[in-house]
This record gives C-alpha cells, structure tokens and sequence, in this order.
C-alpha cells in the first residue's frame, strides 16, 4: 500500500492506528486473565481480585505507553517525517483506549470465570476487528453503507482520535466520546458487578 489515505508514509499511517488497537487489545487480555494470572496471591486476605485487575491493568498500561513513545520517536527518526503533532487528541484517544480496554477487560474476566470457553468464543467473534478499526483506512473513505455499520465500533472511533493528533489537517467529525466511554462504563460496571457476586466461585474454578 504505497499511498496511504494520510500523508506520504504508509509505515507512520499504519503506526498510529496498528498502535492504540494493539495497546487495547493487550490491557483487555491482560485484564481479563488477572485472577487467573494472579490466583497463588489471591489466597492472601490482603490481596483482592480488585487488586489483581488494576496491578495488571496499571503494569500494561505503562509498558504500551512505553512501547507507543519508543517506536513513534524512531519512525520520526528513521523516516524523516516533520514533528507536527497536537497532544490532546492523542491523549484523548489513548485515554479511552485504556478505559474502554479496562471496561471489556473485566466484563471477559467474570466472563471467562464463570465460562471458560467464553475467550475461544471471544477471541472468534472480535477477529474481524483488526480490519474494521480504521487500522488501514479511513472511516471517511468508506461507502455510506459500510459507514453505517462501522459506526458502532468504538475502537474506529479511538483511531480516528488518535490519528487526528498526529495529522493535524485531518478532523474525524464521526468520532463521539459519549459514546466510547458508555460503553467503557457500561462493560465496567457489568463485569464489577457479577465479580462482585460470584468472585469466589471464579477464583475456585480459576
């Protein structure tokens, strides 16, 4: 893909929306797999399962913040691309990344408690995701039929945030924080609330 819909450099376009999709995808995993990750500490009555989940969220969340810098400041080097960025949008975009990464994270954690074979069946239904977030267009390329189907995948709506930081002459009107934090709240609260409930039985089947 030579010419891709911003700029002149396929390797920075794909960057920025392959890297806020990937940072998603590892805190959901990370976080939906913490008190299986963390069952031998569990057993202590100082640590908790809410203590499990924010260890590993916080931990990922870091060390993609990290990866994130690291690999945007070579292709800035090595590529040769002028530094002309606007913080917020990334910020932003990062920011509702991790929530709504957090949120799914712990709505699949009771989840696969509960049913373990609830991350085959996850892993299978959100495959298609890696081709539908905006990774290697732009939403505002798309025929209007795709647009409206597209539209409800939160992840297209980070994307387009983030991306719009980094090419500033690009402003993704489709984009709605409203509605990514609903669903980041929403999934949060769902998932807290059955943890609440049967979180010994998750950590007995763990």
């Amino acid at each position: 893909m030579p010419a891709p819909a911003l700029g002149n450099n396929f390797i920075f376009f794909y960057a920025t929306g392959f890297l806020p999709f990937h940072a998603y995808q590892q805190i959901s995993l990370v976080v939906a797999r913490a008190i299986q990750f963390s069952k031998p500490l569990l057993f202590y009555p100082a640590v908790t399962w809410v203590d499990a989940i924010l260890a590993r969220f916080f931990l990922n969340a870091l060390t993609n913040i990290t990866v994130t810098c690291i690999i945007f400041i070579c292709i800035y080097t090595f590529e040769g691309i002028p530094v002309l960025i606007e913080v917020q949008p990334i910020l932003l975009g990062f920011a509702l990344m991790f929530f709504l990464g957090l949120g799914i994270g712990v709505l699949n954690c009771a989840l696969l408690g509960l049913y373990p074979t609830w991350d085959l069946v996850w892993s299978i239904v959100t495959r298609p995701l890696f081709l539908a977030s905006g990774i290697f267009f732009i939403y505002e390329d798309m025929p209007t039929q795709v647009k409206d189907v597209l539209w409800y995948n939160p992840l297209l709506h980070i994307v387009g945030m983030v991306r719009s930081g980094f090419f500033p002459s690009y402003q993704p009107e489709y984009t709605s924080i409203p509605y990514v934090l609903g669903i980041a709240l929403a999934t949060a609260a769902l998932g807290l609330l059955i943890l609440s409930r049967h979180h010994r039985d998750i950590l007995q089947n763990a």
